[in-house]
């Protein structure tokens, strides 16, 4: 027997599914009235507020009414996901399937909701930076390790979307290749030292030359080198070869000094020798020349005098001879066998130093005179004492 039909209780009343369920012979509830149930509370929980009885037309209104209000509540939630506001440093781009559409300022904005419609905000006024640490070979191949800070901004939101897919990935690679190049086209006494902001303008200038050509919308604002050193591994041996190479340049450079100091002084010694052997020479063609002049004329003066000419001659080159000579020689007449010597050689000696003495003519005799007198007393003094 079902439980809605007429029991064997002694009313002969139906089994009430929602009323004293404490009678142990009572069924389960009607399915069909918990889904009129259900409905007439839906109703009334959007607006329809008419629970009337079934199958009117009053209930089917309310119904429809519902309906209508929940598709423009979903409708007005749907559109207000379009806000979206725009911070000052932002730029917006909207997509509308995915082209783009506008470029909006900061500000509140709206746009058509998703799934028509996205936007993507880009901070273009913020600055990041990223550090990339590595180690590379100089042009004179030595190891160095550099760590390379790279500040940059999104400078054009289209290009930094569209272009490539990924914009900061591509700046890492193009700032660790664009180091790589410039290092490896250095020194390391000139990384260490003296080149390093060199090498950070070089650096820049190719990293944005680079990107640019990619359009990625970057600008890079600052490339910094925060530390450049030699790894610990070989620094010892870098070292030595650093040192070596000084020596080397010192060596070279003593070598260059002293080229520069003998090879002038050889030029000098080579071109005084020159002039030398040009004024010995100019002196012998002009002595020659003047002999054969005086010759000349000498022989004029012998074809007009030979005798008087060869008188002079001769007593000229007797007295050319003689002139050196120490040697004293006495001609005795009368064959006297007493000698009286005369040191006439010491005697001029000692007037040639002895200074001259003022004399006046009254004297009658000469200096050398009384030198001479003197000096022959000395001499007769001298004598033995059988020739007195």
């Amino acid at each position: 027997m079902a439980w809605n039909e007429s029991g064997g209780n002694s009313g002969g009343k139906r089994n009430n599914p929602w009323g004293g369920g404490n009678k142990p012979d009572q069924g389960p509830p009607d399915l069909d009235e918990v889904v009129r149930n259900l409905q007439r509370r839906l109703s009334g929980i959007f607006g329809s507020g008419n629970g009337g009885p079934r199958g009117t037309g009053t209930s089917s209104a309310g119904r429809g009414f519902g309906i209508g209000t929940i598709v423009v509540v979903l409708l007005l939630i749907w559109a207000f996901t379009g806000l979206y506001q725009v911070d000052a440093a932002e730029r917006g781009v909207v997509l509308r399937f995915g082209k783009h559409v506008a470029t909006t300022q900061p500000g509140l904005r709206w746009h058509m909701p998703w799934p028509i419609e996205t936007r993507q905000l880009v901070n273009t006024q913020t600055i990041e930076s990223f550090s990339e640490t590595t180690r590379m070979l100089t042009a004179d191949e030595n190891l160095v390790d550099i760590n390379l800070e790279v500040q940059y901004r999104r400078a054009e939101p289209l290009d930094y979307i569209f272009n490539v897919e990924s914009p900061d990935g591509t700046l890492r690679e193009v700032s660790e290749s664009a180091i790589r190049e410039i290092i490896g086209r250095s020194k390391l006494d000139y990384v260490l030292e003296s080149g390093r902001l060199d090498i950070v303008v070089r650096t820049k200038e190719l990293i944005q030359r680079t990107i640019d050509a990619y359009k990625t919308g970057i600008e890079v604002t600052s490339v910094n080198l925060q530390d450049v050193k030699v790894p610990n591994e070989v620094s010892p041996a870098q070292q030595d070869a650093i040192k070596a190479r000084e020596d080397r340049d010192r060596f070279s450079l003593a070598a260059q000094a002293y080229a520069n100091d003998i090879i002038p002084r050889a030029r000098g010694a080579a071109v005084r020798e020159i002039q030398d052997a040009q004024a010995y020479r100019a002196r012998k063609v002009a002595d020659a020349e003047g002999e054969t002049q005086r010759f000349g004329k000498l022989l004029t003066e012998y074809e007009r005098a030979p005798a008087v000419t060869r008188e002079r001659l001769y007593l000229e080159t007797m007295e050319e001879v003689l002139k050196s000579s120490k040697k004293v020689l006495l001609d005795t007449s009368g064959g006297s066998g007493n000698l009286i010597y005369l040191p006439i050689d010491k005697l001029m000696e000692q007037q040639t130093k002895r200074p001259r003495v003022e004399t006046t003519p009254a004297a009658g005799a000469s200096a050398f005179e009384s030198t001479a007198t003197g000096a022959s007393g000395q001499a007769a003094d001298q004598r033995p004492r059988g020739s007195r």
